[in-house]
């Protein structure tokens, strides 16, 4: 037998715990997927939006895999933390593969950006999807003019929950909480800017075509940031999804705001952001700079600059890997060094380590890039299982997890969970409704947190 800890249970980690157990190489393949959540799914439950139903739908893909009676989910259990070191896990597995993503914001580093009223857009998004770490985060939404800086798909998606109406969202599994919260909104202005122009946005055109579908907001854009594009004027030598955004953006510009919605939101672009500015205290406006198309393809500072009110901001401008404890590290990259999904230890393959998704890779991609990712790895793991597999292991890891004092959460558990959700819903008049907080979710699956262990 093989025996693979898979350390993350998002889609790189399901899709990895899937090749796994579908090689026909290594007949006898036991996966367990850990995750430090008592929750499986990772972003696609903590952070696709409510309002993306579709997308969330795979989780009905990942819960097939994770159903698979060679797959083991085990929740509750955190690597690097509680004293289980990366070293202290491959004692009880052949192999381990760690799947754990790129959980960091990556921050502009600018004067003011600390300011109370300045977010990044991973809190905003975070406290939407009833991450349990973010209970208690108190966003407010008193603010009447937000600013998102970034054009990716993530600062699409906090822009639309920021001038979508709370009634739209009553029908998903927001929490109640910031149901309410978004219910109270008095946001009218939502600014989303970027430092290039419309044709070299990160953002996919079915993303951006959303926001003009919301039934009680506007989309307007600046005609002098679109006249600066070269790629807006003469779209032809564009990438298919540039050519189709640009054409998106041009069908507002020419259609103009609707001045009778109740919110407005304005596309602004070759605008970089210099300082955050403060009133009372608070972040009050957002001070930009113009910018210009180089000839590389980037853009260069014109020393004309611009201030946009905002009394919220949410950075949108990526996300970073951050270190695991007891594995090397990439600080440049934000990445485990790898060969093929091998960990590498001063320059040399480690027996037995492994990396998968944004971790090997750093974040980019969508979900589906996670295959051929995870693949790959695992192409790597079979070729070494043989002399891997001479190791020998404990009966049952989980018996010495649970000896060690963590109270791991299996899959009943989290099946525990979503009947307590389903129940939640019930009670406010509402489908499944997500529970938001540590204690709701392991009281639900009936175990406690984790205390630390000894050390190794």
């Amino acid at each position: 037998m093989l025996r693979v800890a898979v350390v993350g249970s998002g889609p790189s980690g399901v899709y990895t715990a899937q090749a796994l157990v579908q090689q026909s190489l290594v007949p006898d393949v036991r996966v367990d997927v850990l995750d430090r959540l008592p929750c499986p799914y990772g972003l696609v439950r903590y952070g696709v939006a409510p309002d993306h139903e579709k997308i969330k739908s795979l989780q009905n893909t990942l819960r097939a895999v994770l159903e698979d009676e060679r797959i083991g989910f085990v929740g509750n259990v955190e690597v690097g933390a509680h004293g289980l070191t990366p070293a202290r896990l491959l004692r009880l597995y052949h192999a381990v593969v760690y799947c754990v993503g790129a959980a960091k914001d990556r921050r502009l580093g600018l004067p003011g950006e600390d300011l109370p009223g300045s977010f990044s857009a991973t809190d905003f998004v975070s406290w939407y999807s009833a991450h349990p770490d973010a209970a208690g985060s108190g966003f407010t939404l008193g603010a009447r003019s937000a600013v998102v800086i970034g054009v990716g798909n993530v600062a699409v998606d906090v822009t639309r929950i920021l001038a979508r109406g709370a009634a739209e969202l009553r029908p998903t599994d927001v929490p109640h909480e910031a149901l309410g919260a978004l219910a109270g909104s008095r946001v009218r202005e939502v600014h989303m800017v970027g430092r290039r122009g419309p044709s070299r946005a990160k953002f996919t055109t079915k993303e951006l075509r959303e926001l003009g579908t919301l039934p009680d907001a506007s989309v307007g854009v600046e005609p002098a940031d679109l006249a600066l594009d070269p790629g807006y004027a003469d779209p032809s030598g564009l990438p298919a999804v540039g050519r189709r955004n640009v054409d998106v953006v041009r069908g507002w510009a020419e259609a103009g705001e609707d001045s009778a919605r109740a919110r407005s939101i304005r596309l602004r672009f070759f605008l970089r952001p210099v300082e955050l500015l403060a009133e009372n205290g608070r972040v009050a406006a957002v001070r930009f700079e113009r910018t210009a198309p180089d000839d590389a393809g980037g853009v260069h500072g014109t020393g004309t600059y611009e201030e946009i009110e905002a009394q919220l901001v949410l950075r949108a401008v990526g996300y970073r890997g951050v270190p695991l404890e007891g594995l090397p590290f990439d600080a440049a990259r934000g990445t485990v060094p790898h060969l093929a999904g091998r960990v590498l230890r001063n320059g040399s393959p480690s027996a037995g380590e492994y990396v998968a998704g944004w971790i090997k890779r750093g974040p980019t991609g969508v979900i589906g890039t996670n295959r051929p990712c995870a693949k790959e790895t695992v192409a790597s793991i079979l070729a070494d299982a043989p002399a891997l597999a001479a190791r020998p292991l404990p009966d049952e890891p989980l018996d010495v997890l649970r000896d060690s004092g963590l109270c791991p959460v299996e899959w009943p558990g989290w099946l525990a969970i979503e009947e307590a959700e389903d129940a939640l819903g019930r009670s406010l008049g509402r489908r499944s409704v997500k529970i938001a907080d540590w204690a709701g979710l392991l009281g639900a699956a009936g175990v406690g947190m984790a205390p630390q262990l000894p050390a190794a």
